[in-house]
This record gives C-alpha cells, structure tokens and sequence, in this order.
C-alpha cells in the first residue's frame, strides 16, 4: 500500500479565511468582513488512495481585513487596521497564537470527505466536523471547504460596539480553498 503526505499552505495560493456578520439594532453602521490568514500549514497523510490523518495549523497573528461589505461609509485602509487590531484583541493573540486542527477520523461522502477531529482556538479544544469537497483535475485536486463556528464555544467575546448595539456576530463562516498539484 503506497502513502503519500502532501502540504499546502498560503504561499501555494491556498486561501483561509473568516467571515463575519453583524448583529444588534445598530448592525447597519457595520462592515462585514473577511479576514484572510496569511500564515497556514495543512498536510495530508494518505495511504491506499484515501487521506488518513488531516491537520492545519494556522498563526492569529496573520489575520489580514481583506474586504468589508455594509457599513456607512466605505472599509479603508485605517479601519482595516482598527478591524485587526479589534480581531487579535478578541482572539488574546499573545497568548494563544495559533488555531490547530488534527482529524481523527476521515469518512468518505458524496463530494469528498468528512473530517471529525479536534480543533483548538483560544486555548479551547472542542470536537468538530468539517465537510470537504475534493475534485479531482488530473494534474492537480481543488479542495474546499465552508464551516460555521461559534465564538462563544471557544470562550471567545465578539467583538462590540455602542454598548453592544453593534456587535460581530458569535458564528462566523470558515472558508478553506486550496489546490494542490500532483508531482508526476
């Protein structure tokens, strides 16, 4: 049985990010964001033509504002720099600068696979599912993923203001987009 381990990560143009929402009676004055992270690391174990052990590790002091959608007035430069700053606030960068996944088991589905595993953020380990749909091109696979994550299950306080009239809202949408070329 042959095995294989492959790596990617942003350098490669893999893409992780973060989407947020914005909740409270002053939700309209908001941006929605996304915040890419610049700084990850996925390897993939495979053995016999199906991967065996996923993992990704990614640093929170890499998390650039990329976009923001809704607000008042236009997202710029400067309040891309206040949105990290509150963002690493949020997440106590200092003290737990990295975000780890590792799976434990992958299940074969419809559109790719199944990872159930263990994620920590913020020093918070919890059980997870995420769903990846995988396509196979010949010279190289497109691998993604969107999932959902509660702030507060990883004792996180989203970020607020006005005294909570606007407020990042607790679930955010995790996004993976990745390919990786297959070495002949």
């Amino acid at each position: 049985m042959s095995t294989e381990s492959w790596t990617l990560d942003a350098a490669d143009g893999g893409q992780l990010a973060v989407r947020t929402d914005v909740v409270g009676k002053a939700s309209r004055m908001g941006h929605r964001l996304t915040i890419a992270v610049t700084s990850w690391t996925a390897t993939v174990e495979w053995s016999g033509g199906a991967p065996t052990t996923v993992a990704l590790t990614a640093e929170v002091a890499s998390l650039d504002v990329v976009h923001g959608e809704g607000g008042l007035t236009p997202l710029l430069g400067p309040e891309k720099v206040v949105a990290k700053a509150n963002a690493l606030k949020s997440f106590d960068a200092e003290r737990y600068p990295r975000i780890q996944f590792r799976s434990e088991e992958i299940t074969a589905v419809d559109s790719g696979f199944r990872l159930a595993g263990t994620v920590e953020i913020h020093g918070v380990s919890r059980q997870i599912a995420v769903e990846v749909t995988v396509a196979d091109l010949g010279d190289r696979w497109h691998i993604r993923s969107e999932t959902a994550v509660r702030q507060s299950e990883y004792e996180i306080t989203p970020y607020s203001q006005m005294f909570g009239a606007m407020k990042v809202a607790d679930e955010v949408i995790v996004t993976f987009d990745a390919e990786y070329r297959v070495r002949p």
